[in-house]
């Protein structure tokens, strides 16, 4: 059987308790991947009224990410950037960025988390909301690749039937960015 912490608060754990939940919290580093290849399947489900579902859109995103000669990392999040719709649609790109930090680079992670403010270039006129949101981050590092994403990978990525390739192609890549040392903690 596992060890467990028997404390009932958190102010009164022992040594011993603070390690057992740390071997447990570091075990369970080694399913992230795991974790959000099963996210990807999720978003199968979804349509959200796209012409395709999200998976589909997921797998084009990171198809042409990859056929464009992107880094592992860029593929990568090219095909997960809207992992979180599963989760909550409002606000995916902050929830994604957050579950990636500590696994991609600080630009990557501002890149997720603003990439739908990127994308109402092509719609917002349509939402009665400003349309150059983007422009505010022109001066940033990670300008450049957000706007690759957006107009590259992500914008051109609705088609049902376009030959992506599978999602199992992509799991080595998924397993190296999302691996069980994570950069960072918090």
């Amino acid at each position: 059987m596992n060890k467990q912490a028997t404390f009932t608060r958190m102010q009164d754990g022992t040594l011993e308790e603070w390690q057992i939940i740390a071997a447990a919290h570091y075990e369970a580093f080694t399913h992230t991947a795991d974790t959000f290849i099963q996210l990807l399947k999720t978003l199968e489900s979804h349509t959200l009224g796209f012409a395709c579902d999200q998976l589909q859109h997921a797998l084009m995103a990171g198809t042409l990410a990859r056929r464009a000669g992107a880094s592992d990392e860029h593929i990568v999040i090219a095909l997960c950037h809207d992992i979180a719709k599963s989760i909550n649609v409002p606000n995916h790109g902050a929830i994604a960025a957050e579950m990636m930090k500590p696994y991609i680079s600080e630009d990557s992670y501002h890149v997720i988390y603003n990439h739908q403010a990127f994308q109402g270039e092509y719609y917002y006129q349509y939402l009665g909301a400003p349309t150059d949101l983007r422009l505010q981050w022109k001066d940033e590092s990670w300008y450049p690749l957000a706007c690759k994403l957006v107009d590259e990978w992500d914008a051109p990525a609705f088609d049902p039937d376009f030959a992506v390739d599978s999602l199992e192609s992509f799991i080595p890549l998924m397993r190296k960015i999302f691996h069980d040392k994570p950069v960072a903690l918090g």
